[in-house]
């Protein structure tokens, strides 16, 4: 059985509310627009149909909604929107479909929690998606807390997708970012800079239980082991106007050890050596089958045969394997509960 827990959809009822607020799409959504399998949904099953086994927990694809709309309130509409027609292929596909995660509108302070109980406790979503940075802003903000408040006593993980634009420029002298690196290294830096956010933050201290899901293996975290490690243990010896070394003290954990404390998928872009890094840094208990479908050259098909060739290849019991494949999935999404408690009349998965 394969779980593959990050992959993206736009349904058509969402497009066409999206063009109500978007008159032309740019960078990111110029992207989605090109991909006939994130809202063509025959197209998708004829691909999940070249896979045995093979199941997909939808998330709605970037640009996040707040990005898209001109306000927080259209934002918030968006999300429900979206929410609402991601459960609905859910309902008329559960065998295919065991969950989805919930879209939220991250500057829509006033929504953002009822949005996410709403999804879950009337939808049947199986978690929530958050963005490395709402808007610009930092995601261990205090508009936040009640979110991560609410999500622990869930028990559900949070998934966190890079977002940058080419307007966040490489150099000060320059207007915007070139050659996409916005997007090839900047998505990565993005991603560690927010679980940095959330350890020093003390965010994971206060939610100690929360599950956190990094799209892309984590990010820059397992390549980046030393400076994490040995490097950060030195935190404020390179800074002169903050005091550092009393945050060192107030920490529970070592810096790196915050970074071990969240969840990554294996969504590498097919890159084998990346894979196996992310998996050693993580654990078999914190890594998950993702594919980032259908964003490959292939539009689906690729990226889900070439990451599950690799996870085949990797010199693993199966034990191991299966835990990436499903385990960890089942458990943390709580699948065999909310699969038959909550819209579905099957039985869709069990361990």
């Amino acid at each position: 059985m394969k779980v593959d827990i990050f992959n993206h959809i736009w349904p058509k009822p969402y497009f066409e509310a999206v063009q109500r607020y978007v008159p032309r799409f740019l960078d990111m959504g110029k992207r989605v627009t090109g991909v006939p399998m994130l809202m063509d949904l025959d197209i998708r099953l004829r691909v999940m149909d070249a896979f045995d086994d093979y199941y997909q927990v939808l998330s709605l694809s970037s640009p996040p909604v707040e990005v898209l709309a001109a306000t927080p309130a259209d934002a918030a509409t968006l999300a429900r929107i979206a929410n609402d027609t991601v459960a609905e292929i859910c309902d008329r596909h559960p065998t295919r479909f065991p969950g989805f995660i919930a879209t939220l509108a991250l500057t829509d302070a006033e929504t953002m929690v009822s949005e996410a109980e709403r999804a879950i406790d009337t939808l049947g979503a199986v978690g929530v998606l958050i963005y490395t940075n709402a808007a610009g802003r930092p995601i261990d903000g205090p508009e936040f807390e009640p979110l991560y408040a609410r999500m622990a006593r869930y028990g559900l993980p949070i998934w966190i997708h890079p977002t940058r634009t080419a307007a966040v420029s490489d150099y000060p002298s320059e207007p915007r970012s070139r050659y996409e690196i916005w997007w090839t290294l900047g998505w990565p830096y993005e991603t560690t800079a927010a679980m940095a956010r959330l350890a020093f933050s003390g965010v994971l201290d206060r939610y100690p239980s929360l599950q956190f899901i990094t799209h892309h293996g984590g990010g820059l975290a397992p390549m980046l082991e030393g400076r994490l490690g040995p490097g950060w243990d030195q935190m404020g010896t390179r800074t002169s106007d903050e005091d550092y070394f009393a945050l060192l003290k107030r920490l529970k954990h070592r810096p790196i050890d915050y970074f071990r404390m969240f969840y990554a998928d294996s969504a590498l872009f097919t890159s084998a050596g990346a894979t196996r890094l992310a998996l050693e840094f993580f654990g078999d208990d914190r890594f998950l089958f993702a594919s980032d479908a259908p964003f490959d050259p292939e539009q689906g098909p690729m990226y889900i045969r070439d990451t599950i060739r690799i996870l085949d290849s990797l010199e693993i019991d199966s034990t191991s394997r299966q835990k990436i494949y499903s385990g960890n999935a089942i458990r943390m999404l709580q699948l065999e509960q909310r699969s038959g408690a909550l819209r579905r009349k099957e039985t869709l998965i069990s361990s």
